[in-house]
């Protein structure tokens, strides 16, 4: 297997080869037409609870958009690890986490983005607040 210079690359092993998965822009919109086109909230939402036509639907996208387009009929009758493939979804979606950071904070006491903000509007409102000032953007 190559390099992969593209960031939020994960990979999966389909049928013994392994195959990128990257979330581009029009796998982006592929998914979200695919349930419904009602935006992106919409598909972070059923991802908490996904269905196996979920999965493939999410699996067919993120192939494309890493140049190894597999048809849904081909990863239907493909020998795919769920627990594998919930793995590398989660990882290609992994750019896009803004609460990445955020579940750190909650298990290190870092405070991330989100807590910053949370710290600046405690300020403002003049509340005490409970942690120093992050330097976060």
């Amino acid at each position: 297997m190559t390099e992969d210079v593209h960031p939020h690359t994960a990979h999966i092993v389909i049928d013994g080869a392994p195959r990128p998965l990257r979330l581009t822009l029009g796998a982006l919109a592929e998914i979200e037409a695919a349930f419904g086109g009602q935006g992106f909230d919409a598909i972070v939402a059923r991802l908490k609870a996904p269905g196996a036509g979920d999965i493939l639907i999410i699996l067919e996208a993120l192939l494309r958009g890493g140049g190894a387009g597999l048809s849904r009929e081909a990863l239907m009758a493909s020998d795919i690890d769920l627990a594998t493939a919930a793995q590398a979804i989660a990882a290609a979606f992994g750019g896009l986490a803004p609460d990445a950071e955020e579940e750190d904070t909650a298990q290190t006491g870092a405070p991330g983005k989100r807590d910053a903000g949370a710290q600046a509007d405690r300020e403002t409102a003049g509340a005490p607040s409970g942690a120093t000032p992050s330097s976060a953007p």
